[in-house]
């Protein structure tokens, strides 16, 4: 299979059209037609099945354009390897996170990074649901559980707490809970049914069902973040994660001798990243971090 093809081909899948894989690549619609012709020509099998609204992979096509994505990233990483500065940490890092961690931790602290090492290009993608990093959907993750793909290197960050909070003006208006079993008389913020970023992440709610509260939730929100200034507003009372307490200035802490569960956040990347120094580099940031006071 011809490597040029198969670039066009790629393009192609990716953008679902020859006129916006003709946009990427710099060519014309019709240059990048002919190739797609040519490719399934050679294959004799079609790669896309063609209509009005613009191209769907066929079962064919599927199959290649899997190998294509891998052989494609794989080749992305060992280009930024071998580009790397022997000397200084260079180049881009794409890092992927929880929405709520990295617009409240970790989005802070940038700077300081960048500022030691200016010639890194950060991306950062926050998003509760996972990126793939084995097709290089981004180079490095932090992630509140231990990889589940074999092929990932990981080191473990930190251990999360989980701490009940409401506003003063909420608890003036409603009182302060002493045990679990008053949140019957509370409105209780919890997170949506949506692709949770954290295990156990309704763990109060469920305490407060199994103490025998039937009162539902005021608000289910699928942001920590969001479920935050919920609080903040003062319309309830939430379980927050320990890594947002300089977003809680002002709130109130309660129930604190509820005993809630631990999360262990993990900085997770490929095997082929192991002797990356933007990696490595970004690595001991973060703990070096972590280690300080939160």
């Amino acid at each position: 299979m011809d490597w040029d093809k198969l670039r066009v081909f790629h393009a192609v899948a990716e953008a679902g059209s020859f006129t916006h894989a003709g946009e990427t690549l710099n060519l014309s619609q019709s240059a990048v037609s002919r190739q797609i012709s040519a490719l399934e020509e050679a294959l004799a099998v079609p790669l896309f099945h063609r209509h009005a609204r613009g191209l769907i992979l066929t079962e064919q096509g599927e199959t290649l354009n899997r190998t294509v994505r891998e052989v494609f990233a794989k080749l992305a990483m060992t280009e930024a390897l071998l580009t790397e500065s022997k000397e200084k940490p260079s180049g881009r890092l794409k890092v992927t996170t929880t929405v709520a961690f990295g617009s409240t931790w970790l989005a802070p602290r940038l700077k300081d990074f960048l500022d030691l090492y200016p010639e890194i290009t950060l991306s950062v993608v926050l998003d509760d649901a996972e990126l793939d990093l084995a097709m290089r959907e981004a180079d490095v993750a932090i992630r509140m559980h231990p990889p589940r793909q074999p092929d990932l290197v990981q080191r473990h960050l930190l251990t999360i707490s989980w701490i009940v909070f409401a506003s003063k003006e909420y608890l003036d208006a409603a009182g302060t809970p002493e045990k679990i079993e008053d949140l019957a008389n509370h409105k209780l913020i919890i997170y949506g049914d949506y692709r949770p970023p954290v295990p156990d992440i309704n763990w109060l709610y469920e305490a407060a069902k199994r103490a025998g509260v039937t009162r539902k939730p005021v608000l289910e929100m699928n942001s920590i973040f969001g479920m935050l200034r919920a609080v903040r507003s003062g319309l309830g009372i939430a379980a927050l994660p320990d890594y947002m307490v300089e977003e809680t200035e002002g709130l109130v802490r309660v129930l604190p001798d509820l005993k809630a569960p631990k999360v262990d956040a993990y900085f997770v990347y490929p095997e082929e990243l192991r002797n990356s120094k933007r990696v490595a580099v970004f690595r001991d940031f973060l703990l070096a971090r972590l280690a300080q006071k939160r």
